[in-house]
């Protein structure tokens, strides 16, 4: 099923848009370009219980304006509720990059009341994310810089090219990364190389990402695509209510101590006892057979 441009209903016009929303779309114009806003940043496609959400603006490297984000979050919150979706595959249009880029002129001028707006709508969308009850893989071909990685840092999974390239180059600008990126990267790659990475801005390429944990594996560029959905398929073809509350039980454990998230595990343990699902997985493998999930 392929849905091509997805449907925007619900967007803010940019004339009644709140300031700190124009101010935004200002800074983060490449090249202080209008979007117009019947042109899809953001497309979506379904293929075997697979959605695969693209980000495309190659002209500008694939970067993050907030019209890319409100599309973004428009995109993931539409195959959220479709229950043929079981798996989502990130990804960004082109050869070049997943997610980069940005006019460092016109960040130069933004204040603090407007900076601290235009973080909160890009943790918002990352956020949204993390905690998306269906599987998250990004497939990254490219640079993915400042904001890319980021939001690679977002999602569950990571799939890279040998051409990818990983950074948080926010320092050199004389910023921090504001979408999460302290955040999430030192629970991916531990304390001492999260910081080195972030006060370095240093990039680092596939196959290191790779041996810190950063990305699951790297793959041939041309492969991409292909591989990604190769192992997405792998966590789909799993039941779909034991998968997601996999995740919960995953990320909810970041946030207490672990007494609360050992509760946690058992309590969610315990409803999935409860499913039609886990008997069918039990008794498949009791008959030697593939499971049949529902889902419920």
């Amino acid at each position: 099923m392929e849905l091509g441009h997805i449907p925007l209903e619900g967007r803010v016009p940019p004339s009644r848009a709140p300031l700190f929303l124009q101010i935004h779309r200002y800074l983060f114009s490449l090249q202080r370009e209008t979007i117009m806003a019947e042109v899809a940043l953001v497309t979506v496609g379904i293929e075997d219980r697979i959605a695969t959400v693209t980000i495309d603006r190659q002209k500008k490297l694939n970067a993050l304006n907030p019209e890319v984000l409100e599309e973004l979050g428009v995109a993931l919150r539409s195959v959220e509720t479709d229950e043929e979706v079981r798996g989502v595959i990130l990804t960004g249009a082109g050869e070049k990059a997943f997610v980069a880029g940005a006019d460092i002129g016109v960040l130069s001028e933004m204040d603090a009341a407007a900076a601290v707006e235009i973080s909160r709508q890009g943790q918002g969308i990352f956020d949204l994310i993390e905690r998306f009850p269906k599987p998250v893989l990004a497939a990254v071909g490219g640079y993915a810089l400042g904001g890319g990685c980021e939001l690679a840092l977002a999602c569950h999974m990571r799939l890279a090219s040998e051409n990818a390239r990983f950074g948080l180059p926010e320092v050199g600008l004389g910023l921090i990364p504001g979408y999460g990126g302290t955040v999430r990267l030192a629970r991916l790659v531990g304390l001492g190389r999260a910081v080195q990475m972030t006060l370095t801005g240093e990039m680092v390429d596939a196959l290191k990402a790779e041996r810190i944990g950063l990305v699951g594996g790297v793959v041939p560029r041309d492969e991409l695509q292909v591989r990604a959905r190769d192992l997405m398929g792998k966590v789909i073809k799993n039941g779909p209510v034991a998968v997601r509350m996999a995740l919960e039980s995953v990320y909810h454990a970041l946030e207490v101590e672990s007494g609360r998230a050992l509760d946690h595990e058992a309590a969610l343990f315990g409803l999935l006892a409860a499913t039609d699902d886990m008997r069918e997985g039990l008794n498949a493998f009791l008959e030697k057979r593939p499971p049949r999930f529902q889902g419920r």
